[in-house]
């Protein structure tokens, strides 16, 4: 096991484009977490976590501490595609294991996205409330 990880570690510093990716991957993710942490305030509020087709309730409401599984997620993401994309470059080679790395990246900016619009939206609602 010990030698599988140094071996993979040994792959991805000598391929530093994928070292590149890996890095900005990883910082994207914790300031995407950072970013969360500092915008999420406590409140009564309750706030639209998920919608449905199905069933009498389409808006299913949450507390505002489901905000914060948004930066799990991306901490969540960062690592998984990391191990993966190291993984895939020791298996499958170097193109596969850089275009999984920027499907990572691609994950963090759309939960980015996401997370702003519904932060903003809960920000604007407590400014209401006031």
């Amino acid at each position: 096991m010990k030698k599988t990880i140094k071996d993979s570690l040994k792959s991805l510093v000598a391929d530093r484009y994928l070292l590149v990716l890996s890095a900005i991957l990883v910082l994207s993710a914790i300031s995407f977490a950072v970013y969360i942490g500092l915008n999420v305030r406590p409140s009564e509020l309750q706030l639209v976590s998920h919608c449905s087709a199905f069933g009498v309730t389409h808006l299913y409401r949450d507390q505002w501490y489901y905000l914060l599984a948004f930066g799990f997620f991306g901490l969540l993401a960062a690592a998984m595609h990391t191990t993966l994309a190291v993984k895939l470059l020791t298996i499958k080679g170097h193109s596969l294991a850089i275009m999984f790395a920027w499907f990572g990246i691609a994950i963090i900016i759309l939960a980015w996205m996401t997370a702003y619009a519904v932060i903003n939206i809960y920000v604007n609602i407590n400014a209401c409330t006031i």
